[in-house]
C-alpha cells in the first residue's frame, strides 16, 4: 500500500503567527506542491508535521506549541530564497 500525499501552505507575514493557508491529500497535495515548485517556495517534507497542520482549519493560526518547529521550516525557507521577513535586523 503506497503512503498517502499529504501537503500543507503556510503564510508568515513577519508580523503574526503562521497560518495555514491551503492543506489536502491526495491529487489536492500534488497541486499545492506543484503551485510552491511553479512559484519558487522552497519545500520541506516533514510528515509528522504536515499530518498535525493538516488537521487545523485552513486560515487559522498554528498553535503555540507548534511555533519552535514552524519557526524552523520557515527559517529554512528564508535562507533558500534570500528573503527575510519585515522588520528583521
Amino acid at each position: 500500500m503506497s503512503e498517502q500525499r499529504i501537503a500543507v501552505a503556510l503564510e508568515y507575514d513577519g508580523d503574526h503567527a503562521p497560518r495555514v493557508t491551503a492543506s489536502g491529500h491526495h491529487d489536492v497535495a500534488d497541486k499545492i506542491i506543484a503551485l510552491a515548485m511553479q512559484h519558487g517556495v522552497p519545500l520541506q517534507q516533514d510528515r509528522e508535521l504536515v499530518e498535525i497542520l493538516a488537521q487545523l482549519p485552513t486560515g487559522e493560526e498554528i498553535p503555540e506549541e507548534l511555533y519552535r518547529t514552524v519557526a524552523e521550516v520557515i527559517a529554512f525557507a528564508y535562507v533558500l530564497t534570500g528573503k527575510f521577513p519585515k522588520h528583521w535586523k
